[in-house]
This record gives structure tokens, sequence and C-alpha cells, in this order.
């Protein structure tokens, strides 16, 4: 099996089905994971612009419309997230506390080593949930 790595125009091609010749071209790269010929390597940085793009004026999606596409696209037969957990847990967070995804994933960073944040947004962070360094 052939393993490559995914940058975000074949991931937004996928989830947006726009423009349909590559939404095609991406969909058939999806099939080849999903049939196993291929494994598809996937890098947070790569998430969090796919994210930010979803959420732009281009797209427009919301928190939670982003969290499922992603989290969805992140599940797939074939395609492998590095820290896939802490990943899938920023996004669900980004959707149910309507923060940010770089926050919520340094949230979900920090709650798994069990360490604070240094931050000066003490605001978004407190409704994270995660100790604060000051």
């Amino acid at each position: 099996m052939t393993t490559a790595w995914l940058d975000a125009n074949v991931i937004l091609r996928f989830l947006t089905k726009r423009p349909p010749a590559l939404a095609e071209r991406a969909r058939r790269l999806m099939e080849q994971a999903e049939a196993g010929r291929v494994r598809f390597r996937i890098r947070t940085v790569i998430v969090a612009e796919v994210v930010w793009v979803l959420g732009s004026k281009s797209y427009g999606y919301d928190a939670a419309r982003i969290a499922d596409a992603v989290g969805g696209f992140l599940r797939l037969e074939g395609v492998a997230a590095d820290e896939p957990d802490l990943v899938l847990s920023a996004l669900q967070t980004m959707a149910d506390r309507n923060a940010p995804f770089v926050d919520a994933y340094l949230a979900a960073s920090a709650a798994q080593s069990g360490e604070p944040v240094c931050t000066f947004d003490d605001e978004d962070f407190k409704r994270l949930d995660v100790p604060l360094f000051s």
C-alpha cells in the first residue's frame, strides 16, 4: 500500500464538492483510500487550514458544520490524521463552545498533558475549562 501526505486543497474539494472537476478527482482519491490502495496522512496544521477555510466568507460553515464535516472526513477508511483523538476532541470543543479550532486544540493538548496554558486571552480559555498559567 502506498502512503501519501494529503494537502488541504484535496480535503476542501472533497468536502465542498467545489469546483466539480476537482471535487470528482478528490472523490476518486478517497475511493482509493477506502479500497485500501492508499493511506492518506494528514498533519494537524492541515486540519487547522481546512477548518479556517471552511469558516471563511468563501464557504461560511459554522463551527458545528465544520466539526461534523472534518470529523467525518478524518474517520474515513484510509485517512490517518496525526493525533486523531486530540484533533477530534478539539473539533468537538470548537463546535460545543464556539471556540476557534486552534484554541480548542491547544486546550485539549494542555488537558492531555496535565499542564496549563499560558495566554493573554484568559476569557476565551476560561470557557475551555483549562488551567491557566500566570
